[in-house]
């Protein structure tokens, strides 16, 4: 029996994040420039979101470009960048077909024109889908975005608009890019490493962490419904024991 006929539609997760680690290494074992794993890479976006419009998964996002990444060599970035422009450009009617809706997190204003113009342009034609949510985390990191959300509080807090002793967690919820959408209920890591990376860090609090050594463009379909399989295998208690779920 497939991982695909092993999942129970009604136990599915809401919300996946996925670190798509290993595109590098990956083609620096074939031989070939990192840019080679990283158009392969592209591949294995097509086929994770396919793979989360046929189980019925709500949200999906992926950690596409870090912060940090701005500081790998600049013809590693300009490849990303411009592989990034065709793959909204090509992959839009893909998304229409589907029913899936694109949204993105970060620090876009940091993105080159040309990705910023075809990202809000893929979301806005999107924009009234209503299957799939698939987020793609450009220039993202969580010290990023909480170090925005505190400068949003304390301006509160300073004009009066917010006293200090109404802040909760819900207060930071409200002001993270992830507001609109559930926190994640799965975190995936290809590539073998066990870290999360900056990523999501406040929102995954409670999610279940899968790690996995394949590298990214080797992640396909049925690996994705593995993860969902170990993934319905655990119990989450969220603070609780067993006898109180």
């Amino acid at each position: 029996m497939s991982y695909k006929e092993q999942i129970d539609k009604s136990r599915l997760p809401r919300h996946i994040a996925i670190i798509m680690d290993g595109n590098g290494r990956w083609a620096k074992e074939k031989g070939r420039e990192r840019t080679y794993g990283h158009q392969y890479g592209a591949e294995a976006v097509r086929m994770v979101t396919e793979a989360s419009v046929e189980t019925g998964i709500e949200y999906l996002t992926l950690y596409a470009f870090s912060t940090e990444n701005w500081n790998r060599p600049d013809e590693e970035v300009d490849a990303l960048m411009a592989l990034m422009v065709m793959s909204i450009e090509n992959e839009t009617p893909t998304l229409m077909k589907h029913n899936v809706r694109l949204q993105a997190i970060g620090d876009l204003s940091r993105m080159p024109a040309e990705v910023k113009a075809k990202l809000d342009q893929c979301i806005g034609v999107t924009s009234q889908n209503t299957g799939l949510t698939l987020v793609l985390a450009l220039s993202y990191s969580t010290k990023w975005e909480m170090v925005e959300a505190v400068k949003a509080i304390a301006r509160q807090a300073v004009s009066g608009s917010l006293a200090v002793e109404e802040i909760t967690d819900r207060t930071i919820d409200d002001r993270l890019t992830t507001a609109a959408m559930p926190d994640p209920d799965l975190l995936i890591r290809t590539g073998g490493e066990m870290r999360i990376s900056n990523f999501l860090l406040w929102q995954a609090a409670y999610a279940e962490l899968y790690f996995t050594p394949e590298y990214w463009p080797d992640f396909g379909k049925e690996s994705f419904y593995k993860a969902i399989c170990d993934y319905q295998n655990r119990e989450r208690r969220f603070g609780k024991i067993s006898e109180q779920l």
